[in-house]
């Protein structure tokens, strides 16, 4: 009896012990869950999170990058990707089936949409074994209007993943300044990879905001269950200085003459010397920021990151120096051919000079003479003297361009030669964005302005300015006296017959520049030798008087046939370029004169007939665009300055009709496409010699106005040409 009440009571102090073990095992593994989420190897808060916690992401937009009047340059649209379910266990929709049930049927309508064969469509949609598939590129970055069609066809198992996309609706347009973007495949996350994409990134870049709630199994928000809402943060919006109009002048050139002459580089900038603004900047080789098509060949903006000789354009500023110090005569005479450098071989002139012949100075800035020139550096001005002006005009140090990589120059001013050498442009090396701020000096009566492409950074919600860039002085190196003084012995370079600069010479305008021809080196630093290894270049402003624009364009080896010279390349984008955007500009062309002009009147609300009439009667040339009985607009603008003879072109209500803008002026064709605010495209330099719009022709806003320039010779020749048809007819 006792053994068997001792062997009970030991069971139940087992029992106890037992139950007891798995009391504080249980406490221990609530306590355990409680404080860390974890269950069986599972993160149980973490999968109940998953079923009941819903977080929808809201899509914020990348900032956008603008030109200087508001225009896109660079912005982010939605672009759709089609998908295909073929798995047929997906239930998402109980009401009609989930995966691809027509194969053939699908890829037949999927083929009128998308730039796919339908037989291939049908092989990715008869893929075995897959849950669901893509079309390829064909099915990516599709339009919301091609992606609207595609779903009223209702066609089960097609739907649509959202992307946003980086657009740069200009194509090929300031690339190496613009820049590109990339989407990180882990991340997702989109970010600058080249130009002020990347330098602004930090600005520009979005932050996504998200919606989290709970919901019941089935997705539906619960009772008393409230949305938390993470707002998202679209990126800053960028203005830059850049103008579209003449960024498009200056592309439409290059492509031209990359076209006809295949050089290794051409570097192209134009820029304001009153305020320092950059108004284009573009080079060859480029690329297209959209599909990254030539990128391989270059990934440096030349323009700010590459440092050359620059050849005889350094010659302004050993001339401005020269002037400043008051050694400049240009009466003054010196014999050409030859200088002598101690203990070096001598300097010698290019082959269009003579040997041994007295010359001016003036002619040697005409003729643009190295011995000349290193004569003035060494003898007139000094040596010393010479190298404080170069920091004077900041050609030892970087500009600060609000970009990145701006390279230094290598100012070489060790040797006697190489002193005599960075006179006239050979020995230093010299980036281009440098020249561009050296010669505003010259442009600005004395006053040097820092080159810089960012206008303004804002918040695209509120409109707020968060950072804006005001002109800045970066030295004044010369006098305003001496300023105008060098501008106008830069225009007889252009003027005088013996004048190295002949060919840019621009209809209307007095120019001001210098040519630059700069040998290369070649792979074991001796001088190459041939007539197309050189860097051919030109520096010019205008109008002369009141430069309102400087351009800096260079190209490197191109291919000459036998009676082509350097200049013809050059000439054939500073040319059209310069004119152009002067005219686009409406800078009065300097050939005519002040007194010849009076303020225009209001003719808004006017009658046709009388508004004409009174133009008319005005000594103007009153065109007429649309037929309606009412002027509702006018350009010029009421209060601009007319000059005798000018059109003036009035739009009407109702339709508008084109003008014949034959023997037209780039300006006045512009005054069209303001007031009936088409998108114009120019090429050539002149006049007009013909145009895509169909003279009387109804003709809407955003359409595209194209018109051919040519030389006034030119087209006279073309009419004489057609006359004899019409008389041999």
């Amino acid at each position: 009896m006792q053994m068997k009440q001792k062997n009970m009571k030991s069971g139940a102090a087992i029992l106890f012990l037992i139950f007891g073990l798995l009391f504080f095992i249980l406490i221990f593994r609530f306590v355990y869950i409680e404080a860390t989420g974890k269950a069986g190897g599972q993160v149980l808060a973490a999968k109940i999170e998953k079923k009941y916690k819903k977080v929808h992401p809201i899509e914020a937009e990348r900032g956008k990058i603008l030109d200087s009047k508001g225009e896109v340059i660079a912005e982010d649209t939605s672009s759709f990707t089609l998908k295909a379910v073929l798995d047929k266990s997906v239930t998402l929709n109980k009401n009609k089936p989930n995966n691809v049930v027509d194969p053939e049927g699908t890829a037949e309508k999927l083929s009128k949409y998308i730039k796919m064969d339908k037989e291939a469509i049908y092989e990715r949609l008869t893929k075995k074994g897959a849950f669901e598939v893509e079309l390829g590129p064909a099915g990516k970055d599709l339009s919301n209007d091609v992606k609207q069609k595609i779903e009223k066809l209702d066609l089960p198992g097609i739907y649509f993943a959202r992307d946003n996309k980086r657009f740069y609706p200009n194509g090929v347009f300031a690339s190496h300044l613009i820049g590109f973007t990339e989407k990180d495949p882990d991340t997702g996350k989109t970010s600058g990879r080249l130009g002020i994409e990347k330098y602004l990134n930090d600005y520009l870049k979005e932050k996504n905001g998200k919606i989290t709630y709970n919901s019941d199994s089935w997705g539906v928000l619960l009772p008393n269950s409230k949305q938390h809402v993470t707002p998202p943060k679209n990126g800053k919006n960028v203005t830059l200085t850049i103008d579209k109009k003449i960024q498009t002048f200056l592309e439409d050139s290059l492509t031209k003459v990359q076209k006809k002459y295949n050089p290794k580089d051409i570097i192209a900038i134009v820029s304001n010397p009153k305020t320092g603004e950059i108004v284009a900047m573009s080079q060859r080789p480029t690329f297209h920021p959209q599909t990254r098509e030539g990128l391989a060949d270059t990934w440096h903006n030349l323009s700010i990151e590459e440092a050359f000789e620059p050849g005889s354009t350094m010659k302004i500023f050993t001339l401005a120096a020269a002037v400043q110090e008051n050694v400049f005569d240009p009466n003054g005479t010196y014999t050409s051919g030859s200088y002598k450098v101690p203990g070096s071989i001598p300097i010698k002139d290019h082959s269009g000079i003579p040997k041994g012949k007295t010359m001016t100075f003036l002619e040697a800035v005409q003729r643009s003479s190295n011995v000349g020139f290193a004569t003035l550096g060494m003898d007139k001005l000094g040596p010393d003297r010479l190298r404080e002006y170069l920091t004077k005009f900041g050609l030892d140090k970087k500009t600060g361009i609000d970009l990145p990589y701006e390279a230094n120059s290598k100012i070489q001013y060790k040797w006697k030669r190489d002193k005599a050498s960075t006179a006239f442009g050979q020995a230093s090396a010299i980036t281009p964005i440098q020249q561009i701020q050296a010669v505003s000096a010259v442009a600005n009566n004395g006053k040097m302005m820092k080159p810089y492409v960012i206008k303004s950074i804002s918040n695209p919600d509120t409109k707020k300015v968060i950072k804006k860039t005001k002109p800045s002085v970066a030295g004044e190196p010369i006098s305003a006296e001496t300023a105008k003084k060098v501008r106008e012995y830069l225009g007889t370079v252009i003027t005088a017959k013996h004048g190295t600069g002949q060919k840019y010479k621009i209809d209307g305008y007095e120019v001001a520049g210098k040519t630059g021809t700069a040998q290369m080196s070649g792979p074991g630093g001796a001088y190459l030798h041939g007539k197309n290894n050189y860097v051919f270049s030109f520096m010019g402003m205008a109008p002369k008087k009141d430069p309102q624009l400087v351009m800096y364009v260079a190209v490197k080896q191109p291919q000459l046939a036998g009676n082509e010279v350097g200049s013809d390349p050059l000439s054939e984008i500073f040319d059209p370029v310069m004119q152009n955007s002067l005219q686009y500009l409406n800078i009065k062309p300097s050939n005519l004169k002040d007194e010849t002009a009076e303020k225009i009147g209001d003719y808004r609300d006017q009658t046709t007939s009388s508004a004409k009439a009174d133009l008319t009667n005005k000594g103007y040339d009153a065109v007429v665009v649309g037929k309606g009985k009412m002027v509702i607009d006018q350009s010029p603008k009421p209060g601009s300055m007319l000059l005798e003879g000018e059109k003036v072109v009035l739009r009407t209500e109702g339709s508008m009709t084109a003008p014949d803008m034959t023997g037209w002026s780039l300006r006045d064709v512009m005054k069209v496409a303001s007031i009936a605010r088409l998108d114009l495209n120019a090429s050539g330099t002149g006049y007009v010699s013909s145009q895509n719009l169909k003279a009387g022709k109804v003709i809407k806003e955003g359409t595209y106005c194209i018109v051919n320039l040519k030389k006034p010779s030119d087209i006279s020749m073309v009419k004489t040409e057609k006359k004899k048809d019409e008389v041999h007819d």
